[in-house]
């Protein structure tokens, strides 16, 4: 059956779990892959995802839909999304997770790489740090091309509840979260702003106010696990809106994980901070000015996602 679909912008996911298959329904809605290409290790489940799918190309842009547990399907992709890899479980550490996604990246990305050498990688799984500076390492690629979703969704996040606490649209607000995608993360308060206006002018402005908006960001995520066992919503509309900016060459600046080589000797890592997305990958991580607290901050997020890729280097696979 010929769809006359338009080519080029084809898309792989790797994980079709709630995250992974999320995803590429959101990119689906989005209407600017061309083909999607659903990849797991349960060749029925993604199959499946698939077939439901293309139940409702009737009212979306045509978009071939392939899926299977074979990574020849990655060919051809101009961007591979991988979600594949576990949650942390009650009572399992952090080394323990690092240990067990890290061992299932260096059986996925080689695979990848395999079939696809010029693709542009978008990490997801967690540790998401300390994952992407993994994926960067076990693909040699340039680090250009191997990005995480960061702290774009705790920025979302962060922006959501400053509209509802100062009464203003998400979109007019400009303040971004830096450092790890994890507890050790940081508002950039000290430019933080709603259309170009310091948020002193605002009514209700407190520093407890704003300690309390970083603590209901950071605590997000448990939180909606607590409800709902999962969150992939939001991240899925993450995924999209940077898979369209690559796709599209939109030069968006958003707060992906990127490689970071540390000007203060402390090594390679992965970290979030604004940087331009363009069709390329990663365009330019922007310098950023942090006041003596921020610096601080960024100082713990530095030290802990290097000790991690540390703990990760020198675990015997």
């Amino acid at each position: 059956m010929n769809l006359n679909l338009p080519r080029g912008n084809k898309v792989a996911i790797v994980g079709t779990g709630f995250v992974g298959s999320t995803a590429a329904y959101s990119l689906m809605l989005d209407g600017v892959v061309s083909e999607l290409a659903l990849i797991d290790k349960d060749n029925k489940v993604a199959q499946g995802h698939a077939l439901d799918l293309m139940h409702g190309m009737q009212f979306t842009n045509l978009t071939k839909v392939v899926a299977g547990d074979s990574y020849e399907l990655v060919s051809d992709a101009k961007i591979v999304v991988i979600t594949a890899g576990v949650a942390q479980k009650t009572n399992q550490t952090r080394s323990e997770l690092l240990k067990t996604n890290t061992k299932i990246y260096k059986e996925i990305i080689p695979n990848i790489v395999k079939h696809n050498k010029n693709c542009i990688l978008l990490v997801v799984t967690n540790p998401l740090d300390v994952m992407t500076y993994a994926a960067y390492k076990f693909s040699g690629f340039d680090a250009s091309r191997v990005l995480g979703t960061g702290t774009v969704l705790d920025t979302s996040r962060l922006r959501f509840l400053m509209g509802q606490k100062f009464k203003v649209s998400p979109k007019d607000i400009n303040a971004y979260i830096l450092g790890e995608h994890g507890d050790s993360q940081f508002v950039w308060w000290s430019h933080a702003n709603i259309a170009g206006v310091p948020l002193n002018k605002f009514s209700g402005y407190t520093n407890e106010l704003l300690e309390m908006l970083h603590k209901k960001v950071r605590d997000a995520v448990y939180e909606v696990i607590d409800k709902k066992d999962a969150t992939y919503f939001a991240i899925a509309t993450v995924i999209s809106k940077i898979v369209r900016a690559i796709l599209t060459d939109q030069h968006r600046v958003f707060t992906v994980s990127s490689v970071l080589h540390d000007k203060d000797n402390s090594g390679e890592l992965s970290i979030s901070r604004p940087t331009v997305v363009r069709s390329g990958g990663i365009c330019q991580a922007l310098d950023i000015s942090l006041d003596e607290n921020e610096k601080l901050f960024w100082k713990k997020s530095v030290e802990k996602i290097k000790s991690e890729i540390d703990l990760v280097l020198n675990i015997n696979l």
